[in-house]
Parts: C-alpha cells; structure tokens; sequence
C-alpha cells in the first residue's frame, strides 16, 4: 500500500552539487527527515526515498536521482507505482523569481522557468498538484542562469535561505497534517529580510 502523502525535493545527486542554490528542495526534504528521525534508505523509481510516519500520515519523502532535467521521469514512477493522486504530492524547488528567503505554497501552476518542474509538467500532463517555492533571487546582469543555479549562494544569501528552509520544514509539516492552503495561509508571507531580488508570480 502506497504512502498518503509524497514529499518531492529537487535537486543533482553528487555531492558536488549538495551546497548549490538548485539543490534547497533536496535540503529540505533531508531536514524533514532528520527531525522526524526518517532515514533515505530505500530506492524505488530512480528516486532514493525515506519512508514513516509523520502527523498521522503514512509519508515518503523523495529525491529523485535523475538529474534535475528528468526529474518527472522519477515522479510519475512513484505516483503511478504508489497510486497516489497528484493532488497528494507536493513537490519542494529552487525560484530565481523569487528574493532569497522567501516561500511561496501553490495548489498550481505553471513551470516557469525551472527545468525540473517543466520535466514533471511534461511527464504528469498535468499543472494540477501543490508545489512550495523557495526564493533562490535572480542572477546578477550577464550572469548565466544555469550556472548561477549551479553555484552556491553568497553568504549573505546563504542566512536568507538558511531561515526559508527551516520555515520550508514547517510548511511540509503542515501541508502533511492538512494540505495545501492552511500552509499557504500561514507561510506565503515575505521575511523582512529578504529584500534581495524582485517577485514575478
């Protein structure tokens, strides 16, 4: 029988990428695990995948190992292998549109410009699932974006992005105990200290 609940984080497998800004969804579904004392131990649909129960929910947290570009390969393998509805997966990733610390709950949507959620889009025909966004800022002017993703952040930006991922924690939490709009209620508010960057919705 398949978890209640999927818990997706993206990012590259390798630990030349572990620190990198692409990898804040990978990050945060470890620190899920950590606190709840769940240990990625299992494989199952090129994902490496922690398996228990959180707040009453039978859970699986997920890191697909894929690489980010083929990351729905691995999604639409769990979602079918389990029969869990898209509705019941959330998927945690980086977003240059979004000022670093901030974090963003959505029941839906479109890609944007993040590859790994385009390759889920693809493989799930479908925008219809909850997502939470964690702000990664924009790259500077000529910077290119892929390498800007694969760099780690600045120290400034590593603060920010520190305190997003531990209300990322919460938020996955909640999203598990209740789904997606309480979270988006409590934690879609901006940090006053994320003044890096600009929103585009």
């Amino acid at each position: 029988m398949g978890p209640s609940r999927l818990v997706v984080g993206l990012g590259n497998p390798g630990a030349e990428y572990a620190g990198n800004r692409h990898n804040v969804g990978f990050r945060s579904v470890d620190r899920v695990a950590e606190r709840h004392r769940l240990r990625f131990n299992a494989k199952r649909a090129r994902s490496v995948v922690a398996r228990g129960q959180l707040a009453s929910q039978d859970v699986a947290l997920a890191k697909p190992q894929t690489y980010m570009n083929l990351s729905g390969r691995a999604v639409k393998e769990l979602l079918v292998g389990w029969g869990i509805p898209p509705h019941s997966l959330l998927v945690v990733y980086d977003d240059v549109d979004l000022p670093p610390g901030s974090l963003r709950m959505r029941e839906r949507g479109g890609p944007g410009t993040h590859n790994g959620m385009r390759s889920i889009v693809d493989s799930l025909g479908t925008t219809d699932f909850p997502r939470l966004r964690i702000g990664i800022g924009p790259p500077p002017p000529m910077r290119d974006l892929a390498d800007y993703v694969l760099d780690d952040p600045t120290p400034d930006e590593r603060s920010l992005i520190e305190e997003a991922l531990a209300r990322a924690v919460e938020a996955i939490e909640l999203f598990i105990r209740t789904g997606p709009a309480a979270a988006m209620n409590r934690y879609n508010q901006e940090p006053k200290a994320a003044s890096l960057g600009s929103e585009a919705e």
